[in-house]
């Protein structure tokens, strides 16, 4: 295996994750033409977008242990080929039934993927590149959210509906059955063992509830853990609010909105990302705690670009505020499987992207319904920007970790 292949890898992934998100978001760009079709309410069509949320969060923590147990490539590749047939599935629904056990299923599918490709990356990864490849990988987030959105909406308007989750499943297919023959499992704990510092780490296999233990130990495991709720929380908005209320507010066109709510947050995300990984990257040669810094300047520079986007009356500020928040919001997202990976076991990696991601999506999953609630007493504008606080709190919670569970320069 070449020098370069865990580039490779990074590579390969990346069009993994981006099936991951396509996948996920195309339904939202349809959901007009689904309400029409199959007579549903917005209550119907929220509890289908739910049951992704849900059935996701509630499997991330399996989906963790199990990526500890069994080999890492049989679950991204199984996992993707599974939730790209149940895509092709959801072209075939007809009812509202249909749709909802197409997206829980969806759900169960995908929530194996980050567990088993972040703990696989890390054992190609060392501490030296890990920020890095993480944010690459991290910017096929962005990609395919915004291609999600965009193709699906293009082809529901001009072909119908069912025709994008045909295209994302079958080329999802695709993409699993090329990488049976590319991907390759690295041994636990690899980056380590290749750097001498093997020493450091017990890769030995105990059972479930002890890993669990090992990894929940360490105080600053609970506050990566809460902050990644906090901020979830907040994107969670933004994902799920920010086009009805360009359009309410600023009297956009549905498709203005959605372009205006999504184009300018994910495109800086990507800058962020890539910008994150880089200067994590820098920072943990000279801090134990480096890529938790990186993450902190995010959360807090994005402070009053949060405030922003719901406070302002003008259109060029708005988008200088969504601009601002997806960048400083990339240079936090680079980071937070790697800053976590930093404070645990190679053996316990994906059961602790597991509980973290599992226990963030149930806060994401509270956002919309709390923003929505909020708003009918104070406005959309003024629930908006009051979550710019909470994204305060989590920054400086942060920073007290750092400063109290962390040590400090390295000699």
């Amino acid at each position: 295996m070449s020098k370069n292949y865990k580039w490779w890898v990074v590579f390969m992934l990346w069009f993994v994750c981006f099936f991951n998100y396509a996948d996920r978001q195309a339904i939202f760009s349809v959901f007009p033409l689904l309400k029409q079709e199959m007579s549903l309410s917005d209550i119907q069509l929220g509890i289908v977008g739910a049951a992704f949320m849900w059935v996701y969060a509630g499997f991330g923590a399996i989906a963790g242990i199990v990526g500890d147990k069994f080999p890492r490539k049989t679950l991204i590749i199984g996992g993707l080929i599974f939730w790209s047939l149940v895509t092709i599935g959801t072209a075939l629904s007809t009812n509202y039934v249909h749709l909802v056990i197409c997206r829980a299923l969806e759900g169960f599918g995908e929530a194996f993927y980050f567990p088993a490709s972040m703990s696989l990356l890390s054992d190609y990864h060392s501490k030296e590149t890990r920020s890095k490849a993480m944010s690459f990988h991290q910017s096929s987030v962005y990609a395919g959210t915004i291609a999600g959105g965009t193709v699906a909406g293009f082809m529901g308007q001009y072909y119908g509906w069912h025709t994008s989750f045909y295209l994302f499943g079958g080329l999802g297919v695709l993409l699993g059955v090329i990488l049976l023959g590319f991907l390759k499992e690295p041994v636990r704990g690899q980056a380590e063992i290749e750097e001498n510092t093997h020493v450091l780490f017990d890769l030995k296999q105990r059972n479930i509830s002890d890993n669990i233990k090992q990894v929940f130990s360490k105080p600053i495991v609970w506050i990566l853990v809460t902050v990644f709720v906090g901020a979830n929380f907040v994107a969670s908005i933004f994902l799920t609010w920010m086009p009805s209320f360009l359009y309410k507010k600023f009297n956009m066109s549905l498709s203005m909105a959605g372009l205006n709510a999504t184009f300018y947050l994910q495109m800086a995300s990507v800058l962020g990302v890539i910008s994150g990984g880089f200067l994590a990257d820098k920072l943990a040669k000279r801090y134990f705690g480096g890529r938790m810094i990186t993450q902190s300047i995010g959360l807090l520079m994005g402070v009053p670009f949060i405030f922003l986007a719901g406070w302002t009356l003008s259109i060029p500020i708005l988008i200088v505020a969504l601009i601002g928040f997806g960048y400083f919001k990339g240079l936090y997202d680079a980071n937070i499987w790697a800053s976590l990976h930093d404070v645990v076991k190679p053996k316990n990696r994906a059961t602790a992207v597991g509980f973290m991601n599992s226990i963030g999506w149930f806060g994401g999953g509270i956002a919309p319904i709390a923003i929505a609630y909020a708003s009918t007493k104070y406005g959309m504008s003024a629930s908006i920007s009051a979550t710019s606080v909470l994204y305060l709190i989590v920054g400086l919670l942060l920073i007290v970790g750092i400063s109290k569970f962390m040590k400090q320069p390295k000699s």
